[in-house]
């Protein structure tokens, strides 16, 4: 546990280093945003916090990335998610590597072996042309076992197209597959298709809010859910 947390304390002053050494030199940017969903979903899976608030502040500088993301429910207190990811992104490749925190509101963070749940992901996007994105995911280290021990390697295939509609409406199909046996599911299976519309609602001429509606299906666990979200970001 020792060993992490000097880990993601070195991590946070090595940043912390190269924000003069950036504004000096390169561009340096810092982005936050807050996103408001009436329901949170993920993977297929409904996280049962009801309406979310959901924060995140980014850290950007040469194509890496370090972001800190949370959910809180609105309705309950103890719901409550903190994330960390480290990323790289070129051209349409992208690599990170997230730490999930799903534990709750006064839980102990530090308990790194039980209650973090470590994950690599590599995604590639074809571009303009072929606006199709694919990412695999598999959790690789911290509390993703079963029963006796053993490490699971849960993964998450996604597949995502965006077509862009008139009205500056964007509408994306996806697909989401656990490959094999994990924490998801006894065996491959589809975790879920969703179907998403965006469009950003002006407000001013320089302002503008992202509003989305998704209609999600999860064959894996026969569910089905309807949510909307929006989120004002600088």
């Amino acid at each position: 546990m020792r060993t992490m947390i000097k880990t993601t304390s070195l991590l946070l002053l090595g940043w912390t280093t190269i924000i003069p050494l950036a504004n000096a030199q390169d561009k340096f940017e810092v982005s936050g945003n807050v996103e408001l969903v009436s329901s949170y979903v993920w993977r297929g899976m409904d996280q049962e916090s009801g309406a979310s608030l959901q924060p995140s502040l980014t850290l950007g500088y040469k194509g890496f990335s370090l972001e800190a993301w949370g959910s809180g429910s609105l309705s309950d207190f103890h719901p409550q998610e903190f994330d960390i990811t480290l990323g790289y992104s070129t051209g349409g490749f992208g690599i990170s590597v997230t730490d999930y925190w799903w534990e709750g509101a006064g839980a102990p963070y530090g308990h790194y072996k039980d209650s973090h749940y470590f994950e690599g992901t590599v995604s590639y996007n074809f571009g303009e042309k072929c606006p199709l994105t694919l990412s695999w995911s598999t959790m690789c280290a911290g509390a993703d076992k079963d029963e006796k021990g053993d490490r699971y390697y849960s993964s998450y295939f996604n597949a995502a197209y965006d077509i862009a509609l008139p009205k500056e409406i964007t509408l994306t199909p996806s697909i989401g597959i656990n490959p094999y046996k994990s924490r998801y599911d006894e065996d491959f299976n589809v975790m879920d298709i969703s179907l998403k519309a965006s469009k950003d609602i002006k407000i001013t001429n320089s302002f503008s809010i992202p509003l989305y509606v998704q209609a999600i299906v999860s064959p894996a666990y026969d569910h089905a859910y309807l949510i909307a979200g929006l989120n004002i970001g600088f």
